[in-house]
């Protein structure tokens, strides 16, 4: 894996756009370029390929510290090498997609209800603010951080805050076995079956659709042959997990919402293309719903995909003024100049 820390030129980068008002798109690999609202195509990028290598990586302790132009494919190796993982399973999009960018979308993959998301995992940060400063926050153990968990608030923020650097993560052991199987269940009664399978049997991903109901067994090899063995279910594949992950499974639909809500909501529940996270989230396409339904529902919806976009659809759930608020105080106080990914996130920051 190859090594190098390019943080001075990033920084002198960041020095000339604020002397000039200029925005920067921040770019890892580029494979979450559809993700947020679109970057106009003549701003500076600011290339984040080339600071890449592994800091500091302590199998023994659970902790990987990478910088953020690192292929998120390499890091999985050097863990899968290990017998470790990261247990947020974020998507790596052709393979494409880097350590920063993983961050920076916040984007969990099928077993996050079992192990938790991304931000469960972030144990530090390394920023370049849009002062033009490298801070470090957070640590490389969770009992360091304290106060104001600035390494949690830029998880998540598309680059809207600050130039990740580097990042701290919590990894841990990968399982000896993994097998998926399925059921067939109608929509309404998949939840149920879920609950009652879950006092017996490790899952670590479970997802409804077209009337069968999906899920994975984690594990050491004994515990997953035995929890399947009185089971009457059908084998599948494993590789559905990471078609689910990268969206492969939606190339057709035109609109394609992502909507989080509380597992036991009925909210676009019979309406969504596939349920995922056992519940959790619904996959929604257009034209079979509309985006002013989706817009409704009492969960967070994110329009993951589109062939245009009408100037009155927001990407990301409306914020209350309360929570805008913050976000705008947030941003000023990153980010004065408004040097980083304007826009991205929401039209006004």
């Amino acid at each position: 894996m190859l090594s190098n820390d390019i943080t001075e030129s990033l920084v002198e980068q960041v020095k000339e756009a604020i002397r000039v008002r200029s925005p920067l798109v921040i770019e890892g690999g580029g494979s979450k370029g559809f993700y947020g609202y679109p970057q106009p195509i003549d701003l500076q990028r600011l290339h984040m390929i080339g600071h890449q290598g592994v800091i500091d990586y302590s199998p023994d302790e659970l902790v990987i510290h990478v910088r953020a132009g690192t292929a998120l494919s390499e890091v999985n190796q050097l863990l899968e090498d290990n017998s470790q993982m990261l247990a947020f399973e974020p998507p790596d999009f052709g393979g494409i997609a880097t350590m920063g960018g993983v961050i920076a979308s916040a984007l969990s993959g099928p077993r996050r209800p079992y192990a938790g998301s991304v931000r469960d995992f972030v144990l530090g940060v390394t920023l370049i603010t849009g002062q033009a400063e490298v801070l470090s926050f957070g640590g490389q153990v969770m009992k360091n951080v304290a106060g104001y968990d600035v390494s949690r608030l830029v998880t998540g923020a598309l680059g809207t805050l600050g130039v990740i650097l580097d990042v701290s993560l919590k990894v841990l052991p990968a399982p000896e076995l993994e097998l998926t199987r399925t059921i067939p269940v109608a929509r309404h009664g998949f939840q149920a079956l879920l609950q009652s399978m879950n006092r017996n049997i490790p899952i670590s991903a479970a997802a409804h659709e077209n009337g069968e109901l999906r899920f994975r067994v984690s594990g050491s090899e004994t515990a997953v042959k035995a929890a399947l063995k009185e089971l009457e279910a059908e084998e599948a594949e494993n590789s559905y997990w990471d078609q689910l992950n990268n969206l492969e499974l939606f190339v057709n639909a035109r609109q394609l919402w992502r909507v989080s809500v509380a597992p036991g909501s009925s909210s676009l529940l019979e309406e969504a293309a596939l349920v995922d996270w056992g519940g959790g989230l619904r996959w929604v396409v257009e034209p079979e719903v509309s985006p002013r339904a989706v817009l409704a529902c009492e969960g967070h919806a994110t329009l993951m995909k589109y062939d245009s976009l009408d100037s009155g659809l927001d990407i990301f759930h409306p914020l209350i003024e309360p929570v805008a608020g913050i976000h705008r105080r947030l941003k000023q106080q990153f980010d004065p100049e408004r040097i980083f990914n304007p826009g991205r996130m929401y039209r006004e920051f």
